[in-house]
């Protein structure tokens, strides 16, 4: 290989592991006292049976727990109230995440989500390894049709990681999150 390909392998290695001041703008680094901004809570608060925790250790949230269909439930997550908009020509959600394998996702709530069962949904599979996941505005589904179908950036009022959908052990951590 030529030093030119090199150095273009090298760059694309170090963008597809680690967030870049640059390439993204910092929403959350698990700094200070993230417990004090992060809720968590499961399915339990319509009836649900799931159960877990939203743990903090070492700059980073560590979702954990069982996810239960039964009762009609089937979710746990952690939630952070953003503190301030993102700029409208944002174009995607960024994460640093290791997981058990799993597919997690990440829910959006808007100015437009006003019911607990309105939110925007986009997921990301796990594997074990530290990644970087990329997830465009375009590529979050709504959860109904009352709202419009590609979240507004600047409207975003929180950012949740959430275990949803099938019945499984959650283990999910996040170490970064920001915006491109």
């Amino acid at each position: 290989m030529t030093r030119k390909t090199l150095t273009a392998l090298a760059m694309t290695l170090s963008l597809s592991t680690t967030p870049l001041p640059g390439h993204a703008a910092e929403i959350e680094d698990f700094s200070g006292a993230p417990a004090n901004r992060w809720d968590f809570f499961s399915d339990r608060v319509m009836g649900g049976v799931s159960s877990g925790q939203a743990a903090f250790a070492e700059g980073r949230l560590r979702l954990t727990g069982t996810v239960s269909t039964a009762n009609n439930g089937g979710f746990i997550q952690a939630r952070l109230k953003l503190s301030e908009p993102m700029p409208q020509d944002a174009r995607a959600i960024v994460l640093r995440v290791r997981g058990n394998g799993d597919k997690y996702f990440v829910h959006l709530r808007t100015r437009g989500t006003l019911l607990p069962w309105h939110f925007y949904q986009g997921s990301f599979a796990t594997d074990g390894g530290w990644k970087v996941v990329r997830l465009p505005f375009d590529a979050f589904k709504p959860s109904t049709r009352l709202v419009r179908q590609v979240p507004a950036p600047a409207s975003v009022r929180s950012v949740a990681v959430v275990a949803y959908g099938h019945d499984h052990e959650a283990d999910v951590s996040v170490d970064w999150i920001g915006w491109d």
